[in-house]
């Protein structure tokens, strides 16, 4: 009897007992999830009575309860081996089953995910498992941490599931697509590998996975390093570690006074936070803006920074989803934010207006201003237009707004600036270059300058690079007790 999913179009003849050489156990990659000896398995003698003689206890899935670093967590991990990991109604019972249960607990999710979509054999029982399936990781979302691990194939409905959760982690060789191959050959007349259609490389480039590994131990060993930033639940107390001094001194002291001249922002990070805590989220995705999770006296912060490296730290449509999404889910889980700016607006241009930049840049200011965690920022260099106030500035609800002393902010650059504001002069002139440098220069000054916003309240504080760390640490310490 074979096997057909639904979502890939693959007819194959994979037996109850015939495991593929290169996956591992299910219950194996539980178990170096969990702490060791802490894993209880539920519900393994569960059969499905839909595909007679091939039905088996456990129906294709291993669900349980473990601990990770001492901490309750909820688990289960599809088994490719049997049918494919396609998943039916048993199976998705014991999802379901141990979904309810982690949100009665609060209890922290972690799926391990390989299968190739509905079984066929069970036809509208499966499509409507999905459905409960996707209830709960709705449910739970903003509840619960939930993370998701593609260790294999995620087919049809087997990729909406992680996309509902609020972390996806991929292994190199996982794939992950609505329709597959096959499908894709059938219908579009395309031919097109697994991984070429919905590999990592495809995934961490548009946003649905956030970070990548080499191997099911280090995926997992990603999903416990991600729930070390992250409380047990929504209001839950945030784990802490001892603290540690920053990997580099005055972070101030690789960033180019040019704001011409690009930077890698996670540099400055490094003399700001402690040292070695910084995980990054999505990083080959909208790479001008940087998000990730780091501590700073060992208690955990959401670090959102524009990347001049990438574009200049500009903001477009990609790059205001992701820190927008960013944002919504440390608010969700209590973290307060450490937010860098260095940018010189948002991408301008008829492709970006075409695709919702007023849209997906409204996304970003309306996480920031619904934001309720203690939230800290830095201008580091510039910052300049609509991009300066959707990078958590004052009026969005910032706490308190720091600026460097060589930063810029302003509605736009000097030279732009004098340019609109200046060109009937300007072309006039005798040497119109000469009249914009004079008159860039007295605009920078009388509007531009870091000690002009300050006088005007728009930052709270000029402050110097080398003493980032202790004033943004002060902060974050008197603004979270008052917020506990």
């Amino acid at each position: 009897m074979g096997v057909v999913s639904s979502a890939t179009g693959i007819v194959g003849d994979l037996k109850q007992n015939a495991p593929t050489a290169d996956t591992t156990a299910p219950l194996e990659r539980l178990e170096l999830l969990c702490d060791e000896g802490s894993l209880d398995v539920i519900r393994s003698s569960v059969r499905s009575n839909r595909i007679g003689t091939l039905a088996r206890p456990g129906d294709g899935v291993v669900a349980g309860l473990g601990r990770i670093g001492g901490r309750q967590v909820a688990c289960y991990a599809q088994d490719a081996r049997f049918l494919g990991g396609s998943l039916g109604e048993a199976q998705a019972d014991t999802i379901d089953r141990l979904l309810q249960l982690a949100g009665r607990a609060r209890l922290p999710v972690v799926s391990v995910i390989e299968s190739g979509g509905a079984r066929m054999q069970e036809g509208t029982a499966a499509l409507c498992g999905y459905g409960r399936i996707f209830r709960q990781n709705v449910l739970l979302s903003g509840v619960v941490p939930q993370i998701s691990v593609i260790a294999g194939l995620a087919a049809g409905g087997g990729c909406y599931s992680p996309a509902l959760t609020d972390f996806v982690v991929m292994t190199e060789g996982a794939a992950m697509f609505l329709t597959g191959p096959a499908v894709v050959r059938d219908v579009a007349g395309e031919e097109i590998g697994a991984l070429e259609l919905g590999g990592r490389w495809v995934h961490e480039r548009n946003g649905v996975c956030d970070l990548v590994a080499p191997s099911d131990r280090a995926a997992v060993e990603l999903a416990r390093d991600l729930l070390a930033y992250l409380p047990q639940h929504a209001g839950g107390e945030l784990p802490g570690t001892a603290a540690t001094l920053p990997q580099r001194g005055d972070p101030g002291g690789c960033v180019p006074r040019s704001p011409r001249r690009v930077y890698d922002v996670r540099t400055v990070s490094e003399g700001i936070v402690d040292a070695g805590s910084l995980l990054e989220v999505a990083p080959r995705w909208a790479r001008s803006v940087v998000t990730g999770f780091a501590r700073i006296e060992g208690m955990p912060v959401g670090l959102i920074a524009n990347q001049p490296r990438y574009l200049g730290g500009v903001l477009d449509t990609e790059s205001s989803q992701k820190a927008a999404r960013f944002v919504s889910s440390c608010d969700a889980f209590g973290l307060p934010l450490l937010v860098l700016v260095d940018t010189p607006g948002f991408m301008p241009g008829v492709q970006q207006e075409r695709a919702g930049v007023i849209r997906f840049g409204a996304s970003l200011v309306r996480a920031f201003a619904a934001a309720t965690v203690p939230r800290v920022t830095v201008v580091l260099r510039k910052a300049y237009g609509g991009a300066f106030i959707a990078m958590n500035s004052r009026d969005l609800g910032a706490d308190l707004v720091f600026a460097w002393p060589q930063a810029e902010i302003g509605v736009m650059g000097a030279e732009p600036a004098t340019g609109i504001v200046h060109r009937r002069e300007l072309a006039a002139a005798e040497d119109p270059a000469a009249m914009q440098r004079d008159l860039s220069a007295a605009y920078a000054e009388e509007h531009l300058g870091a000690d002009v916003a300050a006088a005007g309240g728009f930052v709270d504080e000029v402050i110097e690079p080398a003493d980032t760390r202790v004033r943004v640490a002060g902060a974050l310490a008197a603004l979270t007790r008052n917020n506990r």
